[in-house]
């Protein structure tokens, strides 16, 4: 069975950067331009093909 007794570890804990939570502050401006992107290409190849 575990032990409860705390863990250390010798010197500071480190914790790696989450490449998410960089990014999430973003997303209410990155979907609707990309999403606008995605519409007009789609027209474009839609009149095209026509």
């Amino acid at each position: 069975m575990s032990s409860p007794e705390v863990r250390h570890s010798h010197g500071e804990a480190t914790q790696s950067e989450d490449t998410v939570e960089n990014i999430v502050h973003a997303m209410p401006i990155v979907l609707p331009v990309a999403g606008g992107v995605l519409m007009f290409l789609l027209a474009f190849i839609a009149i095209y093909m026509a």
